[in-house]
Order: structure tokens, then sequence, then C-alpha cells
């Protein structure tokens, strides 16, 4: 140090290095180069110590380049790597590609060849030319050049236009009834759950005789004898083979009616059909007993749910006597029924012709009509106009009205193009409406303590059903007819809401104003008006009124609504007239209907019998107003959802709301008022959440929940957005998938942080990442899934590194590895128990993927990450005969042969790895060489194990996984590490279970490689390869 030269040559020696290892330059000599620089004889003991140390520590041949050296130790394992001339290696060839006329998805022409055996002329031909050099069909060539296509279209232009009219006809005939007719299945449950009551109710029961079954053939030999015996059953059966049971609660006497209609099934598979008789005309006594009036509508559901199925197995019964020798088509005509299901067909009907009393004759018989087909090609048309008339003998309005509905519906579903004699139907009603206000019915009705309002509603499924069949697809001409003879009745409330109910709803629109009208004029003690407003409400919201007429519409509806005292019933209108409301009006009308409704249902806590129509209420809200500030501005929406106190009705409509704002939100939001109310919702949600919650509700309300969270954006102001995560984490720490969506929106805060600084942070922004990633590091340890801990720590520790944290990314990852051991053997997914292993490797590869561009801690030692994560491995439990664990050592391998390169693979910008700070420190190079010999010490170490365990095909799989590591990332020039590649290679095929393909291409991947100047010892290597399979 005293010396000047010494101290001068001393600076020129660090000078040296730094020009070795750092600059691209030409090949030179070190002794040259130093004595050009400086050229005393002090410096010559210099020059010599430098030589002594390059001798010894570096090989003397140099790997030349892209106008580059580097000196390679002699112990060194990795291959030096020149990234960007390896990527451009691996693209893909530009090959020309040479356009003609034909493609693959070019369209074919076929045309017809009029000479089948001549020469065939472009049958096929492309559609750009006739002569193009286009493969010849096949489709043509089996088909000798005729298009099946253009055979089905010749054939069908030849058929007269007499059969094209009928087939149009039929069609037209078979669509007259279409989706948009709603059934009567969708009725009856409606009716069942509507019309109830708490009476005694009785019901005439027939035992069933010994007489009833059908007799053999043996004791009856004669037909006529056995005529006059089913006859006499008959007979029995009304004389008296029948018990009455008293008594009867409602659903003990469902329960009796579901008994008969399976004995009916039982008795007709049997082959008892007299039986089976008998119990359809029993049961159709039933509807003229008006006992218990109330309960009428649901009886006749019952009683005609077996008439249906008797119905149906008559006539499944004709049919399949027809099916001999081919079955009957759809649309056949009489003249195609064979006689003997024609005797067979009479027969039934003589048998019901028998039955003495009007109603079980006429409902059995409207239970066969559709048999009527059997006969004559009119005897439907002409049996309905009799059976109308025949209706006309029941005294009873109710079982008049009934039996009308009945016929109704038997004839849409035989004959739906029969309309007048329907019609016949409805004027046949409007003749005996006013028997409804008779004395005697007054009489029963009073008897039976019913009130004149709710004996009204019981004809309201039959005349609505009635209704609906006459007016479905009816000119204008015969509604306005209707309509104009319902005005001429008094009292005629029941048929005015009957018509609003079945009318098509943009003829009950165009005329609101005129059924207003009406409805003022009827009585209010007949029929409640609030029930007219509600149909006409329900017709409204289907179709539009004219414009100028909706608000007077409006007002004059809701003067009605508002005037109603019952609780139940005002919400039941009320909840109608929402819909037209907001589907015509702004917010100030909806909020005024709002403040109505919480007015009228708060006292005495009636809300609480309303919850569903409240629901409704608040769906039809949600259906028309989708802009959340518009709905949050109002100022009774809030309060009106308070009056939901029941926890699980209150959790279904804050699910409602979310779905809504997470379907129809468009764009970010950071509208205090939107996110101060959904927070609220959804703190609801989250607070509904137990220890007996189910695991898909748990997952459906963090789904909307994390929905929410990713709606919401401050913008750049990220300080308030993550003081809304803070708060949101406090908020919903129960539900994992929330506080795991928490997360990626800070690291994505972090990160959006990084772009608008452009890398750059300043003081404050670098606290501000600080924060982000403290956020991630306190909320992670609460997570109870072990892979989403993992997954975060990683990602939140590359988030960190990315922001130039580095003792915050050194934190995340010493957590990741500290929580490996953790990790179970099995984890449940799904409801069922799978290996951990595989997904445990997974995320090992990713975090050693991380490790290359993670600078080492100056106190923690070289690698430390690195032996930190193998040392966990080493002390794992892993499962039995399993070969993860060395599956992992080879994974880590290419891991230390990229940090052994001068210039690494990826980087991450203005942050400093391991290349940079050891600049090729021999030591760090030294200490890599050697984790690497251990590493490969243990693989070969448990490749000698699986070969005494007789483990064949593991040990060959490994073996080649290391084969192929070597090979990507070794530096096969050493003689050592040569002959253990050519060993494995050996090894890999020696039993013979080595994939040959994979083989294959693996031998021409090192030709082409030893083609290349710097890798041509790859071809010596080449020859000592073998090929072998198991033969």
């Amino acid at each position: 140090k005293k010396n000047p030269d010494v101290a001068h040559a001393l600076h020129v020696g660090k000078l040296c290095f730094f020009v070795l290892f750092k600059m691209s330059i030409k090949p030179f000599r070190i002794d040259l180069l130093i004595y050009s620089i400086y050229a005393k004889p002090p410096i010559l003991f210099l020059i010599f110590m430098f030589n002594e140390y390059f001798k010894k520590n570096l090989d003397k041949s140099l790997i030349r380049g892209q106008n580059s050296v580097t000196y390679v130790f002699r112990d060194r394992h990795s291959r030096a790597r020149r990234y960007e001339s390896e990527l451009q290696s691996c693209g893909l060839e530009v090959a020309p590609v040479e356009f003609s006329d034909y493609h693959p998805l070019k369209s074919i022409t076929v045309t017809d060849s009029k000479s089948r055996r001549g020469a065939r002329k472009g049958s096929t031909s492309s559609s750009s030319s006739s002569s193009s050099s286009v493969a010849p069909d096949p489709l043509s060539s089996m088909l000798d050049g005729t298009d099946p296509l253009s055979m089905f279209a010749a054939a069908s232009a030849s058929e007269s236009p007499l059969t094209l009219s009928q087939s149009r006809k039929r069609r037209e005939k078979e669509d007259e009834v279409g989706v948009d007719f709603e059934p009567w299945s969708s009725k009856r449950g409606e009716i069942l759950a509507r019309f109830t009551t708490t009476e005694k109710l009785s019901i005439n029961l027939f035992m069933g005789s010994e007489k009833g079954k059908a007799p053999s053939l043996a004791s009856s030999s004669a037909v006529s004898e056995k005529v006059r015996t089913r006859l006499e059953e008959l007979d029995d059966l009304e004389e008296g083979s029948q018990r009455e049971l008293l008594n009867l609660s409602q659903q003990d006497y469902v329960n009796r009616i579901e008994e008969l209609n399976q004995s009916l099934k039982e008795a007709w598979a049997s082959d008892q059909k007299v039986k089976a008789l008998k119990i359809v005309i029993q049961c159709s006594k039933l509807l003229s007993d008006t006992a218990v009036i109330q309960f009428y509508p649901s009886k006749f559901v019952l009683i005609t749910d077996i008439l249906d199925t008797f119905g149906r197995l008559v006539y499944e019964r004709i049919w399949s006597m027809c099916s001999d020798p081919r079955p009957l088509p759809d649309s056949f005509t009489a003249d195609e029924v064979n006689d003997t299901a024609k005797e067979t067909c009479l027969n039934w009907f003589f048998k019901i012709a028998s039955i003495r009393e009007l109603i079980p004759r006429l409902y059995v018989e409207v239970a066969l009509l559709k048999c009527n087909r059997f006969l004559t090609k009119c005897g439907i048309q002409e049996t309905v106009p009799r059976l109308t008339a025949m209706i006309r003998g029941i005294g009873d309005p109710l079982v008049a009205v009934y039996a009308r509905a009945y016929l109704c519906r038997i004839g849409m579903e035989v004959a739906p193009h029969l309309k007048d004699s329907l019609n016949k139907n409805f004027f046949d009603l409007l003749g005996t409406f006013r028997q409804i206000h008779g004395d005697s019915v007054q009489n029963q009705l009073v008897l039976q303590r019913v009130e004149i309002p709710v004996y009204l509603t019981l004809y309201s499924p039959a005349i609505h059903w009635i209704l609906q069949c006459v007016s479905y697809r009816a000119p204008e001409a015969l509604l306005t007819e209707m309509m104009e003879r319902c005005k001429k009745l008094g009292n005629n409330a029941l048929l005015l809401n009957s018509v609003m109910w079945a009318f098509r709803a943009e003829f009950i629109a165009t005329r609101a104003t005129d059924f207003i009208g009406m409805i003022k004029d009827c009585d209010e003690a007949g029929f409640p008006k609030h029930l007219l407003f509600g149909s006409l409400g329900r017709s409204l919201a289907c179709a539009d009124p004219p414009e100028a007429e909706r608000l007077p519409i409006l007002n004059e509806a809701w003067k009605v609504i508002t005037k109603v005292r019952s609780p139940q019933d005002y919400i039941n209108c009320a909840e109608i007239w929402v819909e037209f409301t907001c589907r015509h009006f702004t917010k100030r009308e909806v909020n005024t209907v709002l403040s109505d409704i919480i007015k009228h249902m708060t006292p005495d806590r009636a809300f609480e019998d309303a919850y569903p129509q409240l629901q409704s209420v608040i769906r039809k809200i949600l259906t028309y107003f989708h802009d959340f500030s518009v709905l949050f501005s109002m100022e009774r929406f809030l309060p009106f959802m308070d009056m939901f106190q029941k926890d699980s009705v209150r959790v279904g409509v804050c699910l409602s709301i979310m779905d809504v704002f997470i379907k129809h939100q468009q764009e970010p939001t950071r509208d205090p008022v939107i996110l101060n109310a959904l927070l609220h919702v959804c703190k609801t949600m989250h607070d509904s959440v137990n220890a007996l919650t189910l695991e898909d509700e748990k997952r459906s309300l963090a789904l909307l929940i994390n929905g929410f969270i990713r709606m919401v954006s401050f913008g750049r102001d990220f300080e308030q957005q993550l003081s809304f995560c803070v708060e949101a984490r406090a908020t919903f720490c129960n539900l994992e998938p929330v506080l795991v969506q928490l997360i990626h929106t800070v690291n994505q805060l972090a990160m959006e942080t990084r772009r608008v600084m452009r890398g750059s942070h300043s003081r404050k922004t670098a606290a501000f990442v600080r924060a982000c990633a403290a956020y991630s590091f306190i909320t992670i340890p609460s997570l109870t899934s072990i892979f989403s801990r993992l997954n975060l720590y990683l990602l939140s520790g590359q988030v960190a590194l990315a922001n130039q944290c580095l003792s915050q990314a050194d934190a995340f990852l010493k957590a990741a590895v500290s929580v490996l051991p953790e990790v179970p053997r099995s984890i449940s997914i799904e409801g069922k128990l799978r290996s951990s292993e595989g997904f445990l490797l997974d995320f090992i590869n990713n975090f050693l993927s991380a490790l290359l561009v993670v600078p080492d801690h100056p106190e923690a030692g070289v690698l430390f990450l690195v032996r930190g994560l193998l040392n966990m491995v080493q002390d794992y439990t892993w499962e039995d005969n399993s070969d993860a664990k060395v599956h992992v050592y080879i994974s880590a391998l290419p891991l230390l042969a990229a940090m052994s390169q001068e210039s690494y693979l990826y980087s991450i910008p203005k942050v400093d790895s391991n290349e940079t700070l050891y600049g090729g420190d021999p030591k760090f190079l030294a200490e890599i060489n050697k984790l690497c010999e251990t590493l490969i010490g243990q693989v070969l170490d448990h490749l000698k194990t699986l070969g005494r365990d007789e483990s064949v095909h593991r040990q060959g799989s490994l073996a080649f996984s290391l084969f192929g590591c070597l090979l990507a990332h070794g530096d096969l020039r050493n003689n050592k590490l040569n002959q253990l590649a050519v060993n494995l290679w050996n090894l890999s095929h020696k039993q013979g279970y080595c994939n040959t393909r994979t083989s294959v291409r693996t031998l021409e991947f090192i030709k082409h490689q030893a083609q290349q100047p710097d890798m041509a010892y790859l071809s010596d290597m080449l020859h000592r390869l073998t090929l072998q399979s198991r033969t």
C-alpha cells in the first residue's frame, strides 16, 4: 500500500476484472492487456499472480459468441445460455402459401345429371367455376349425381294441389291451440290451494261387489247374456251397493279420491271394465253435492282428474284395437277404423246412455268426447251442441258453470276449431246469470253461513276458463259483443272481473278508461272493487294503455286502493299496480306508492303477514330501475326495506338487490350513497352465515359480495380504495372467498400505483405500496384453505418485489416456505378427498420460477430461500411410494442453472437480482454447483432404491426426466456429466418402458443441436445413445 506503483497495480487489477466479466470485448491475453495498460517492473509480479490465478481457476478454452467471451469454470455444471439467440432459433419458419380456387370450406354445388348411364359432365362443380379441378363429391358418386334433397323437392312438387291443401288445413287445425294458451294444468294447483275448508265432508263410496267383476267366457258364453249381466251390475250400482262416508276432513277427502283414482287404474288393468265405469259414475255423482260449497272448486278438480284418466284409458283401448296390422295415424278418419273398434266404441256410449242421472251421464260422456272420432267424421261436431243443451237442465248455477267449464276444457283439447259450439256455453251462462242472485241460492248461502262475496269468488275459476277458451284468438268484434252483453247485466262485477282476466291484455289496455267506468258502476257489496282494479292492473302490466290516459288511470285506481281497510286486501292490490307505476312513471310516483304502502302496512306490524307481496314489490321495482343512484335516492326505498324484519326474508331481498346490481351495473362506482347502501345490504347477507349454513349458500353469498367489491373504484384516490378494503375486511370476515378477493384487490391496487408512477415510487407511494403489502400479510393468515394461503403469499411476494419492497417480499416468501409443512396429504374438493401432492408440486414449481429474480438477503446467506425450500421438501412427509420429492429436486436444477448465467432469463425493473449482486462471483457459482451436486446425488440415490425395489417403470421415468434436465441445462462438455447423461439414457431405456416416440424426438433434437458450432460436442454423445424397446 505504501508503494504507489503497487497501489496503482491493484487499481488496474480491479479494472481488469471489471473488463473480464462485464464488458463484451474480443478475445485477449490478460498479461498483455495489463502490460499495455501500465508497463512498469513492479507490475510483473502482479502479472504473474494473475496468470497463476487464472491457470488454477479458469479453463483456458474460450466460448466464442456474438462479440463476447466467457471463461468457464472447470467445476461448473450448467452451460452458458444465450437466451435471445435461442428464442430466435425456436421461431416458426415462414412458408409461402399458394392460393388456388380450391378451399376445404368452399361450397360444392351438386347438379342433377340428365343421363345417368351416359357421361357425367360436371355433376359436381365448384361455385366459382364448373371446370375447376375439385375432387368429386362422394355423395354425388354414391347417388349417381342425384341430390337426395332435390329428389324430395321433386316428389313434393308432383303432389296434387288437393293433397297440399288438405295437409295445410290439417297443420292449421293442429296449430290452433298454441303455446300462448294457458293450459288447465297451470291452474289446477292454484285452485286446490285457494279453495279449502275446515268443514267436515262426506262421500258416497261404492263398495264394489263380486258382481262387479267381469264374467269369464266359460260362465257367459253368449254375448247377449254378457251384456245383460253388465246392465244388471249397473242397476245394482244405482240400487244400493254404495255407502256414505261422513265426517271426513279435507285431507281425508283428498286421500279417498286419490284411492278411487288408483282403484280405477287397477280395475282397468285387471280387465274389470264395468267396475271401472262404476267408480267413474260414483265419482261424477259427487259433483252434484254442494253441501260444503266453499270446497266445490277443489272437488271439481279432483273428480275431473278421475274422469280424465277414464277417458284416456278408454281412448287408448279403442286405439289399440285399430293398430292391427299397423297403427292409425294421428290424423285418422272414421273410415280407417275397423268394425271391431267401432262396435266397442258404440258399446261404451250405450253404457253411458243407460246412466239415469243427468250429471254423471253428462260428465262421463264429456270425458269420452274424443272417442267420437272412431264413429263418424262429424261425431264431435254433432255431440258438443247436444251436451251444451244438456247442461241447461242443471238447476244449481254453480254446478252448471263448472259443467260448462269441463265441456269447454275437453272441447279445446279435442276440437279447438269448434269455437261456435263453445261460444254457446258463454251465452248460456249470461242467460242464467241472474240465478246467482235468486232466492234458492240465497237460502243455501244462509244455511251454510257463506257471504255473497265469498260465494261469487267460487265462480271465478270456471268463468275464467270459459272466457279464456272463448276469447282465444277470437276476432275483435266477438270480444266487443261479449263485453257489451256483460254491460247490460246488472251486478256484473263477477263477469267483468273474469273478462279482464281472460281477454287479451291489449284489448283491455286500449279500453282501460271504459273498464274503469264500468268498475265505478258496479255494486261494492257484491264484488269488492279493489279486486276489479287488481284484475285491471294485471292486464295493464302486460300491455300499455294510451299514453295520455296513464296518469288518470293510476289516479283513479289508487283512489280506490288506498281506501281499502284490510291490510291484506290492500297489499294484494297495491302489489299489482306497482308494476304499472314502475313501467310508465318516474321515481317520484314510485316513491309516493312506496310511502303509501309503508303507511298502510306499518300499523300493528301488518307487514309480517305480507312478506311475499312485499318481496314482489321489490322485485318489480328492481326490474324497471337498474340505475342504483336513482333507486337509492328514493326517500322511502330504504324505509320500505326495513319492513323485512324476518331474517330469511330480509336475506332473500338482499340477494335480489345484489343480483340485479351485478347484472346491470356496467361501470365501477364511487357514489357514497350507493356504496353505503350496498355495504349495508352485503353486511346483512354476511351476517346470516352461521354454523348451519351450507357451503353452496356461502359460495353464492360470496359470489355476490365479490361482484360488489369489484365494482367499487375510487379512481386515482388509492388511499380511499385501501380504506374501503380495510372496512370490507372487518365487515366480511366470515366469508373466506371475500377475503381472497380483497387481497387480490389490494395487490391490484399496488400494481396500479406502480403503473401510475411508471415504476419510480416517490416517498409517499412507496409508503402506500408497503401499506398494501402489510394489508395482505395481515389478512392471509386468517384464511383456512392452505393452498389459498400459499398462492396468495407467493402472489403478494411477487407484487411486493415488483414495487421494490424487498423486505416485504422476503417476508411473504419466508411465510410461504414456513406454511408448506402444514399441507395435508389429502384435501377435500367438491366433497371428495383427493391427494394434495399434485397441487403441492404445481405450487413449488411456481415458487421456484419466482425465486430466480429474488435477490438474496445480505444477512441470510447465499440462496437462503432455495435452501429453505429444499430443506422443507426433504422434511415433508410425502405419500408412500411417491416420487414427488425427487421431482422437486429435478425441477430445482433448471433454477440453479439459470442462476449461474451472466444475464438472467427475466428480471424486474429497478430490482437488482443475484446476477447484479454477485456479478458472477466464483464463490456464488461454487455454491450453486455444490447444491446441484447434492440434488443430483439425491436423485441418483433414489434411482438406486427404485432399482432394488424392482420399480423399473418409475425408475425409467425419473431417469429420463433427469436426462432431459441435464440435456437442456447442463454443460455436457464435462466428461463426468456427459457420462452421467448417457448412463441415465441407458437406464431409462433398460426395461423398454420409455415412450419410443418421445425418445425418437429427443434424439432428433440432440442431432439438431449438435449442428450448432458451439455444441458440436453433442455429436459424440449422440453416437453413444441407443434406442431400445421392450421387444
